[in-house]
């Protein structure tokens, strides 16, 4: 059992990984505007995941690291980092045409669309608290779906793009749970990151060859921003703290990353904060905890059952 000191210690780095995401999602939100999507999250996924293998193999912070095998590689070209290309190309999408704090409630309510998924994939009965589960972050969705459906179409393209990225990192985590009997979880990160980004180049290379790509100093720096802290640094203390910690308590810290994304998003580009993102946002944190309930006894059942 940890010490009070080391949880608290855990507490504070979660939070803290969850500042710098909020950061991230922000920043994305102003390269987008003048920056193409795919080019912005491609060489961001490039650098990521060429600076994670570099710490796992020069140092210990994140563990061991070990060659994969060439049957390894494959599924790490072919599901893992595939996957998360597809992902990325949705999240950028979403972000450029609606907030980024609409993106990451989206984003928040992925663990209840896993509990379906898996519901579905191993044909098992949903429990009634499942159900639940489900039909408040439905409710939540509808509740920020709504008011696009009487604006622009363009605004509603991000919600459903936002929706649609919720729905792919749901995917890209079974694909990394899959990989995960051969590499750690830093690993698989490393490995798909950088293979995701080899996916996107030529899309990358299309964009910027038609659109052109404005370098100003401040919007390198952002990508810089969200290439180390976004993509390494929040990383780094996610990963300490799945090491710590059960994945379900570590997982309701998602539920701050949209409060993280709305005060940065706020502050920094001067959006408006909506009664409707705070009603979704309720909802689908309702919805987030109701279906983390279970994995949550099953853990605290395990820990009480392991001998000291």
């Amino acid at each position: 059992m940890l010490r009070p000191q080391t949880n608290l210690a855990v507490a504070i780095s979660l939070l803290f990984a969850v500042f710098l995401w909020g950061g991230n999602n922000s920043g994305t939100k102003l390269l987008v505007n003048s920056w193409p999507p795919v080019f912005t999250g491609g060489t961001r996924f490039l650098c990521a995941g060429f600076l994670l293998l570099g710490v796992l193999r020069w140092t210990r912070w994140l563990g061991t690291h070990h060659s994969p095998a060439r049957d390894v590689k494959l599924r790490l070209w072919l599901r893992g980092s595939l996957s998360l290309a597809a992902y990325i190309v949705a999240f950028n999408w979403a972000v450029r045409y609606t907030s980024p704090s609409h993106v990451a409630l989206y984003l928040g309510a992925s663990p209840v669309w896993a509990l379906l998924w898996e519901s579905f994939a191993d044909k098992s009965k949903l429990s009634a608290r499942r159900w639940a589960a489900a039909g408040l972050a439905l409710a939540g969705v509808a509740v920020l779906v709504w008011p696009a459906l009487q604006k622009s179409s363009l605004k509603l393209t991000g919600e459903l793009l936002g929706l649609a990225a919720s729905i792919l990192w749901v995917n890209y985590g079974r694909q990394c749970r899959a990989l995960a009997s051969n590499l750690t979880g830093a690993e698989i990160s490393a490995h798909t990151m950088w293979r995701a980004g080899v996916w996107l180049a030529p899309i990358a290379f299309i964009e910027v060859a038609q659109r052109g790509l404005p370098l100003e100093p401040y919007m390198a720096g952002v990508q810089l921003y969200c290439i180390v802290a976004g993509g390494v640094i929040a990383f780094a203390l996610w990963n300490n703290a799945l090491s710590k910690w059960p994945t379900s308590q570590v997982l309701l810290f998602n539920n701050l990353i949209p409060l993280s994304t709305m005060a940065w998003s706020h502050f920094w580009l001067h959006e408006k904060v909506t009664s409707t993102f705070w009603i979704a946002m309720v909802l689908i944190a309702s919805g987030v905890v109701l279906g983390q309930m279970g994995l949550m006894r099953r853990n605290a059942a395990e820990v009480t059952a392991t001998p000291e």
